[in-house]
């Protein structure tokens, strides 16, 4: 660990600057990788095809209680429209979209703040860089050779680690960035599509219940013209 310490002692300001922005980019990172792996990651194929036995079963109360075990957007998507079956199909549609529109934020927040880190670290990076050669130089002039050699290897050390540590953090970023954007945009796509295919399917449910309606209506029709 000392040469750590001895980095830190090197670095200068803008070093420890940039180390403070690292711990805001890992935080980042580690929260968004447990959202899309945990409270955001959800089958939706598969989740369909459970709520679509249930709903064959006319099951109803049981497809709401299996969009309660989980708390993903596509569940959260499903159980509206549950809650508004009884309401036609304008309704289910109404409520399904505004609970997208409401889910939509909770699965792309802080990940453009990514890019930004990765501009912010960079130029912090470049701070350090020409403050510690700014120091060096201008503290040089009245030093005897053996002081000025010091001053000189300490002063482009210190350039060279915030360069170099503000383009590791910036690389980070840029490579967390590219691939949660990958996994925000199969969660939104997943969700745009369970959405659609969900929607079909209760409106489909509601054809065929009116439709298993019609034949009685017309065979009590039939028995009260021949009464």
């Amino acid at each position: 660990m000392d040469w750590l310490s001895e980095v830190f002692q090197k670095g200068g300001p803008f070093f420890i600057v940039n180390t403070f922005f690292l711990a805001i980019v890992l935080g980042i990172i580690v929260e968004r990788a447990i959202y899309f792996l945990g409270r955001g990651h959800l089958n939706a194929k598969a989740f369909l095809e459970q709520l679509k036995r249930l709903l064959a079963a006319n099951n109803v109360d049981r497809a709401k209680k299996l969009c309660d075990a989980t708390a993903a957007p596509v569940a959260r998507v499903a159980k509206a429209g549950l809650n508004r079956l009884h309401r036609g199909e304008a309704a289910v549609a109404q409520a399904m979209e505004e609970t997208m529109t409401d889910a939509l934020p909770e699965v792309k927040t802080r990940i453009g703040a990514l890019w930004s880190m990765a501009n912010i670290v960079t130029l912090t990076g470049l701070l350090g860089t020409i403050t510690g050669l700014i120091r060096t130089f201008s503290g040089i002039g009245g030093a005897n050779p053996a002081e000025r050699q010091k001053q000189l290897s300490d002063g482009i050390a210190e350039a060279m680690y915030n360069t170099a540590f503000g383009l590791s953090i910036a690389l980070v970023c840029m490579i967390a960035h590219l691939l949660l954007s990958a996994a925000q945009k199969k969660v939104v796509a997943d969700l745009e599509a369970f959405s659609l295919r969900f929607e079909n399917l209760l409106a489909e449910g509601g054809a065929s219940a009116q439709a298993s309606r019609a034949p009685a209506a017309h065979v009590d029709l039939d028995h009260d013209v021949e009464a």
